[in-house]
């Protein structure tokens, strides 16, 4: 069975965008953060994202601007397997991905059936549905040094109590962001 894992980057309050959705603004990559996410996007997963986060990937990886700016994950993205959850989008026009329109907790644990790990990036709805069911098996994040007023929280929705165990932290020095993953109960 696949694990199911989460990345954000987060707010030391807890928000994974600012007061506007997709605002992350705030969030900034130091050379060892980005050489994190150059490695971790070069796995081989499965990317799921909600209909917001995939309009803000969608925009950005596959132009010429992010091939300049971050040739290796923007080929890695490119070429990665994703799929979006949405009611109103009805085809996605990235490369190599798919919709689910309805019976999104169904299809969410059908991919869990493959051997493919599934990572969601950002997409607070989709992160916070499959916490609620049970499907959410490991949490990463990481934690730029910012608070904000307001924003959108990371587990907006979620009713009950979600128990971790931290496997792995890690301080990226030059900016102060701190990278912790968490196994989920």
């Amino acid at each position: 069975m696949a694990i199911l894992s989460a990345f954000n980057f987060i707010t030391l309050n807890g928000y994974f965008q600012g007061p506007q959705a997709g605002d992350i603004s705030w969030h900034h990559h130091d050379s060892d953060a980005a050489e994190y996410s150059a490695k971790a996007s070069g796995q081989e997963h499965i990317l799921l994202f909600g209909h917001t986060t995939y309009d803000m990937m969608a925009s950005f990886w596959p132009t010429d601007m992010a091939a300049q700016q971050f040739p290796e994950v923007a080929r890695n993205m490119n070429a990665a397997e994703k799929v979006v959850v949405s009611r109103t989008l009805d085809k996605a026009d990235w490369a190599h991905t798919r919709v689910i329109n309805d019976n999104v907790v169904e299809n969410i644990r059908a991919l869990k059936q493959g051997s493919k790990p599934i990572t969601i990036l950002g997409s607070g709805s989709i992160l916070s549905l499959c916490a609620e069911h049970g499907l959410l098996d490991q949490l990463v994040v990481m934690i730029d040094p910012v608070a904000l007023g307001e924003g959108f929280p990371i587990f907006k929705g979620v009713s009950k109590p979600l128990k971790m165990e931290l496997k792995e932290s890690r301080v990226f020095d030059r900016s102060g962001i701190v990278l912790l993953t968490y196994k989920v109960f």
